[in-house]
């Protein structure tokens, strides 16, 4: 089942944060605050363990796909939905890679269609 998406706008963003940083990946947490929105990270610096599900990866047009996770209390909410991340001009987390360029991330969902659920299930934990 294909969870998560990316704009074309955040893919670019994307590829210059890996650029900069080597490989990235995603979480959303989905504390108050700016931990409700996705944070970007350099791959290996979030341990992710079995409170974090894995929705997927995104294409975005590089020899390496961005893995998106959530962790496992926030997808009991969101379990029904399809995620697009997006970005958007204004400060985000301080500690989101993205940061300093004066953008944030943000997640669009939607609810998931017949045909998103009929594709391989998806949420396995790490």
């Amino acid at each position: 089942m294909d969870r998560v998406a990316v704009t074309g706008e955040a893919a670019e963003l994307l590829r210059r944060l890996t650029e900069a940083n080597g490989p990235v990946i995603f979480h959303q947490s989905g504390g108050c605050c700016d931990g409700s929105a996705p944070m970007c990270y350099p791959d290996g610096d979030l341990l992710l363990g079995d409170a974090d599900v894995h929705l997927g990866d995104l294409d975005i047009g590089l020899d390496r796909a961005v893995p998106v996770w959530m962790s496992k209390a926030q997808f009991a909410y969101w379990s029904h939905t399809h995620l697009t991340i997006d970005v958007v001009t204004g400060r985000g987390a301080g500690f989101s890679l993205e940061a300093p360029y004066g953008v944030r991330f943000l997640i669009r969902s939607r609810l998931l269609t017949d045909a998103d659920r009929a594709g391989p299930d998806v949420g396995a934990a790490v």
